[in-house]
């Protein structure tokens, strides 16, 4: 005990380190997949034959293989087919390419989201807002957006909370995330009795902050009660 004293403050200034870089590979996913979904969502629903096939093979295939090996293939790939990394060196390489990987992942799994929300909505509204000769923009922006938006809130609120987690896998190209900075010290310390505590110790971490997050998105959910 008096030993997991002395180490704690060290080992909790590595885990706040490594849940910085979670929370900013987080809101970077967030950033670049919630409006990159749309625009797949509407690729998928196209008339344009050609496009829509595309579009959803590739959302097939990146929802049919693990995250894991995205990444990898992102991180590693390029680099073998043109001989030098394409990511730059260090960890605002790995940063990169881990943000790029989550990014498309976490967007095709939102176009799906979007395309379910848009085409719930009855078709009657559409043929309503032309009868009264509004432009398709102006019924998708002023009539269909807001109720869309509602109907998505509880799917998009379990994506987010799985991200969260799902963070974690970007160890795999040795981004020094959370997890990450709990098996190091994990590594560095072997043959210390209890030295996998700061790994347990990372669980508060994803606790708190999915606390916070289902709090403020159950009130979203409630403000948009008004269009019930």
């Amino acid at each position: 005990m008096e030993l997991i004293m002395e180490q704690f403050p060290i080992v909790i200034h590595s885990l706040n380190v490594g849940f910085l870089q979670t929370l900013k590979l987080f809101f970077a996913t967030l950033l670049g997949a919630i409006p990159l979904g749309l625009v797949i969502a509407f690729g998928s629903m196209s008339h344009f034959k050609p496009l829509s096939y595309i579009t959803n093979i590739i959302v097939w295939i990146v929802r049919g293989t693990p995250l894991m090996i995205q990444m990898l293939i992102i991180y590693y790939f390029p680099g073998l087919v043109l001989g030098n990394p394409i990511w730059g060196g260090g960890e605002s390489g790995r940063f990169l390419a881990a943000s790029v990987a989550f990014i498309f992942n976490y967007a095709c799994y939102f176009s799906v989201i979007y395309r379910g929300g848009i085409q719930g909505i009855p078709q009657g509204q559409t043929e309503a807002g032309l009868v009264l000769g509004m432009t398709k923009h102006q019924i998708f922006f002023k009539v269909k957006l807001l109720q869309m938006v509602k109907r998505i809130v509880p799917p998009m609120s379990n994506e987010i909370i799985t991200l969260v987690k799902d963070t974690s896998l970007a160890r795999i190209i040795a981004l020094q995330e959370i997890i990450w900075a709990g098996q190091a010290f994990l590594k560095g310390s072997q043959g210390i009795s209890g030295a996998i505590w700061p790994m347990f110790f990372t669980a508060f971490y994803y606790l708190i902050f999915n606390g916070i997050l289902t709090v403020l998105l159950g009130k979203l959910e409630k403000k948009l009660e008004y269009f019930n």
